[in-house]
């Protein structure tokens, strides 16, 4: 199985504003999907605590907040890379999105590389009954979609 899906879109922003905007704003262009979900509930308010080591999380209604993941490479405004777990992911299961922002022209190439989906085991509810093809279809055109929302604030 190949384990990753990556998709690309521009943005009318500098890399600099791009990267901000991914990280800073994600509370306002991030979209939930039930395929993919980050806590067992309904969906909350994500943030990045910027940094290397800082963390991904989901504040929820109620106050509790899920670690989604760390931020395992910060190199702003190029480079962002930080693992992701789901909340139907085995306890012990990670997989990584790596996310680049390249100038072109007078707009940003912002390109996203999740990889790792081979870990999560053949009979997972975090697959859905989907076979490898159909699952890594869905996770593509879900980050397809969240990047046509960031495009919206950037």
């Amino acid at each position: 199985m190949t384990s990753k899906v990556f998709v690309a879109l521009r943005v009318k922003a500098t890399p600099e504003r791009a990267f901000a905007a991914f990280v800073e704003e994600i509370g306002d262009w991030w979209r939930p999907n039930g395929l993919f979900q980050t806590t067992p509930r309904p969906p909350g308010r994500l943030a990045f605590e910027p940094g290397e080591g800082g963390r991904l999380t989901e504040t929820l209604a109620n106050g509790h907040v899920f670690e989604i993941g760390r931020i395992q490479v910060w190199d702003p405004p190029a480079r962002l890379v930080f693992s992701w777990r789901q909340a139907n992911f085995p306890l012990d299961l990670h997989t990584e999105v790596e996310v680049r922002f390249e100038a072109v022209g007078e707009e940003t190439r912002v390109s996203v590389e999740h990889r790792g989906f081979d870990q999560v085991p053949a009979d997972s509810v975090a697959r859905h009954g989907f076979p490898d093809e159909a699952l890594l279809m869905r996770l593509a055109e879900w980050w397809q979609a969240l990047l046509g929302s960031l495009r919206q604030v950037t």
